[in-house]
């Protein structure tokens, strides 16, 4: 048997392997843009099934397309949306920019499956029927982003914040040295630390929550250019409900197919929100690696999960391997979403022709942030150990405990205090008993850290 088949399209003839699932327009695919060897995530592919699936449906209702073409595409695409056909969609992320080649290599893979009954279904006019790659593209970018936020990323924030909260109630009592431009600052509280660390993974949630209500507005039923040429005047208000039902989201028709076929501007938003967390794990990742540094020269604060060597020469050697992780994860979001903000330019009158390259690292990014999320929460912040040892002792030390005497005995005096403090490596409160007047007591309770860490004003 022959290794190939021959496959015919409206530019000719050509060999397709003999057991792909796909046609011509795919093969031409493959062979023009053999350029990084990475194809468009599952997950993308997967949601132009589903719109592949929602219009069978809704051209059946509308009486446009027979029960057994219908039949046959709904159970074709069911089987490429629960990922059993992943390895027929090989054509790279570098492709044409509006994703012509994806659009066709999934109706090429449908419409092979569904003719398998015996009903011949063509990729163009039935699996394709009233719909064009400028609007299934675009509206796949945003099914499969949406979906992945809703399946994977909140859920892992959510986590991620609830091990945070754990971890701050259990840890109140800890008191430890802020810092401020690496320097030693007023005494802060272990659960205020990792509070500050919640609130900013609460507020990453509720910015990429706000990009969802734009991501959630279709561009299907605008067709080739947003005027809706060959799509029935029902089309886009149908489908968008088909989608809802299938996925649990609530979906639209933009209010304006030519936006979302000429632009990717809710794309652009969330990636840009996908940055905002990108820094906030950077941030968090970084506290952890400081916090555990040493453990004998460094802060030593805490001390992470042991979880592999090293070191290959060092032996006992163990490294924040989760945080570095994390850190290069949030670099790697940062540089997708860079990409994504040139793509997003590149609009130009009724087409963005960047699309393909706007689904791949939007999906990326999504999933980074997702298993970092989970990463960071379960593997180090929920696991790592108090140093309380190394904590109270440079607390002791602490010479800006003199802050707390600013009202009492003024700035100049008091810095006069903390220099002397630092220069003979003395408690603070034994230089403050030496030069005021204050008693022991008042200093004790002047200067307590654990006072000093609810703020206000001293009494």
């Amino acid at each position: 048997m022959s290794d190939y088949r021959i496959e015919r399209d409206s530019m000719g003839e050509l060999q397709v392997p003999a057991n792909a699932l796909y046609g011509a327009q795919t093969q031409r695919a493959i062979e023009n843009f053999p350029v990084s060897g990475q194809p468009l995530p599952a997950g993308f592919i997967h949601a132009i099934a589903r719109i592949k699936l929602a219009a069978a449906k809704v051209h059946q209702e509308l009486g446009l397309l027979d029960d057994a073409r219908a039949e046959a595409i709904v159970a074709a695409a069911q089987e490429v949306i629960a990922g059993q056909h992943d390895d027929q969609f090989p054509i790279d992320v570098f492709q044409t920019g509006s994703g012509t080649s994806s659009n066709m290599n999934v109706n090429e893979v449908i419409a092979t499956l569904a003719s398998r009954g015996g009903v011949k279904v063509g990729p163009n006019d039935h699996v394709n029927m009233g719909q064009s790659s400028n609007d299934v593209i675009p509206t796949a970018i945003h099914l499969s982003a949406a979906m992945a936020v809703t399946e994977q990323l909140r859920p892992a924030l959510v986590g991620l914040r609830s091990i945070i909260d754990a971890r701050a109630l259990e840890l109140d009592g800890v008191v430890k040295t802020g810092r401020t431009h690496l320097m030693d600052a007023m005494p802060v509280r272990m659960s205020q630390e990792l509070g500050g660390w919640s609130s900013q993974i609460g507020q990453s949630i509720e910015r990429i929550d706000s990009a969802m209500t734009r991501l959630s507005r279709l561009a299907q039923g605008g067709t080739a250019v947003g005027s809706g040429i060959n799509a029935h005047p029902e089309f886009a208000e149908r489908m968008a409900r088909e989608l809802s039902a299938q996925t649990g989201l609530t979906l639209t028709p933009n209010d304006s197919f030519f936006a979302s076929i000429a632009s990717q501007d809710a794309a652009v938003e969330l990636s840009g929100q996908l940055r905002g967390l990108a820094c906030v794990i950077m941030k968090i990742a970084n506290d952890l690696r400081w916090m555990n540094s040493g453990p004998l020269a460094g802060l030593g604060e805490i001390e992470l999960e042991a979880l592999q060597p090293g070191s290959s020469i060092m032996p006992g050697k163990v490294n924040p391997v989760i945080p570095e992780s994390a850190a290069q994860a949030a670099a790697q979001v940062m540089g997708l979403d860079a990409a994504v903000a040139v793509a997003g330019q590149s609009g130009n009158f009724q087409l963005n022709v960047m699309l393909p390259l706007i689904a791949s690292n939007l999906l990326q990014s999504i999933r980074l942030m997702s298993t970092t999320a989970r990463l960071l929460g379960e593997r180090a912040i929920a696991t790592f150990r108090v140093r309380e040892d190394q904590i109270a002792a440079p607390l002791a030390r602490n010479p800006i405990l003199v802050t707390a005497l600013n009202r009492v005995i003024g700035y100049d005096a008091a810095a006069a205090i903390a220099k002397q403090a630092y220069q003979s490596g003395r408690p603070v409160i034994e230089v403050a008993e030496e030069q005021t007047e204050l008693s022991r007591a008042e200093l004790e309770r002047l200067l307590d850290p654990t006072s000093l860490t609810h703020g206000g004003l001293p009494d």
